[in-house]
């Protein structure tokens, strides 16, 4: 297969989402004027807002909302509390969110936000302050109309609690549909907290069948125990995979027979932490993305793969848990070296199909049971891999690439419909 492929890039997140959605543009043949609108974002908040921290001083935080596109819907997007926040990556990430949506034919556009913060510096009380500050700061853009956020990289059913009451407080009534992966309590969805988890699982039993592979004893390396990254885990081995590695921020374990996910997750509750645990040796981050196994499952931030590392990747396949965890530059090795990618805009879609279900659920005040939902997740799923796996191969590109044209055809073509205002 052959990938049209724009000029380099550095490992800009913007820049590398730029540039995917510039090789699917030119395979689609858009008109320059359209290619004009989708390639960037319609509107981006940046504010600064004072925190009262619990020693009575003051100090000054710097957040972000993006909005790339909301043609076929209210915008969609997570929020995330990193210190390495920055314009460039929500901007990215607002984009992918819109082809996310697109390719998964959910009513949604793109969008994103985060605050530049270390969530772990901050007491719970500075926390809840921060966050509420926060939402009403970019209170101006979400509301179950405009646009939905859902949690991210270091924000929790809790924190989306708290900005639901913040934005329910002050329009005077509450508002549960303003955000979703909330507590159950308030409106939350059976399913929510390992939809993403469970997602990326679906996507790696349907790549195994696509590629022929028996997951049955197919051995995986898990880079990211967060949320996703431990979801996957646990659902990835209940479906027969034997998962070898995993990582967080401290660091990695592996075991080439295996590691049992279930006594890892009571000796992390018990511990804090992964590090140590029985009949494992330790691997960093960087060694695990190349540990000879099967399937490799990114699940933590942005630009892991590189040009610098996908010369020296072992796995057969990769499953992208994570949002832009691979660079366009190392999609080119990894293509030429037949390592399939299972792009992020599917393989972790089901976070934002399940907050789909979510919203619906809280706009109608009928909720549904948790096997519906996962039934309902998994065919979503499974459909969208056709999809981008019939656009891969009518047009001899990667899946990746068949993913994109098949979002960005979606969004095109309402953009076509709806026409340009005045």
């Amino acid at each position: 297969m052959t990938t049209a492929l724009a000029p380099a890039t550095a490992d800009n997140p913007w820049l590398n989402a730029q540039r995917q959605f510039d090789n699917a543009a030119e395979i689609l043949e858009l008109s320059p004027g359209l290619r004009a609108v989708l390639r960037e974002v319609r509107r981006e908040l940046v504010v600064r807002f004072p925190v009262k921290l619990d020693n009575g001083k003051l100090r000054v935080f710097e957040g972000y909302r993006v909005q790339h596109n909301v043609t076929r819907g209210p915008a969609k997007g997570g929020l995330r509390f990193h210190p390495a926040t920055d314009l460039d990556e929500v901007k990215a990430l607002a984009m992918w969110m819109t082809w996310k949506c697109a390719l998964t034919n959910l009513p949604f556009g793109g969008a994103k936000g985060g605050v530049a913060v270390d969530p772990t510096t901050l007491s719970h009380r500075e926390l809840e302050r921060l966050t509420r500050r926060f939402a009403s700061e970019i209170s101006v853009l979400i509301g179950p109309d405009s646009d939905i956020p859902a949690p991210d990289v270091n924000t929790t059913p809790e924190i989306m609690a708290w900005i639901m009451d913040t934005i329910s407080m002050e329009a005077g009534y509450s508002i549960p549909a303003t955000v979703t992966g909330k507590p159950l309590e308030i409106g939350g969805s059976e399913g929510r907290p390992s939809a993403t988890g469970r997602g990326v699982t679906i996507i790696a039993l349907e790549a195994c069948r696509h590629l022929g592979i028996d997951p049955d004893g197919a051995t995986v390396a898990i880079q990211g125990f967060g949320n996703v990254g431990s979801v996957s885990a646990l659902l990835m081995a209940e479906a027969g995979f034997t998962i070898c590695a995993v990582s967080d921020v401290t660091g990695g374990i592996y075991a080439a027979g295996g590691i049992d996910i279930m006594q890892l997750n009571k000796y992390r509750q018990r511990t804090g932490h992964i590090a140590g645990f029985p009949n494992t040796k330790p691997v960093t981050n960087t060694e695990l993305l190349e540990l000879p196994v099967a399937l490799l499952v990114p699940a933590a931030l942005e630009n892991q793969i590189t040009a610098r590392n996908a010369g020296r990747i072992e796995a057969r396949v990769i499953v992208e848990a994570a949002n832009g965890p691979t660079t366009p530059d190392a999609d080119v090795i990894l293509e030429r070296r037949g390592v399939t990618v299972v792009p992020d805009i599917l393989a972790n879609a089901g976070g934002v199909t399940v907050s789909y279900f979510e919203w619906v659920q809280d706009l109608q005040s009928l909720f549904w049971e948790e096997r519906e939902i996962n039934l309902k997740l998994e065919k979503i799923m499974q459909k969208a891999f056709r999809q981008m796996c019939d656009q891969s191969h009518a047009h001899r590109v990667s899946m990746r690439l068949g993913a994109y044209l098949v979002a960005v055809k979606r969004v095109a073509d309402a953009t076509a419909v709806r026409g340009i205002y005045p």
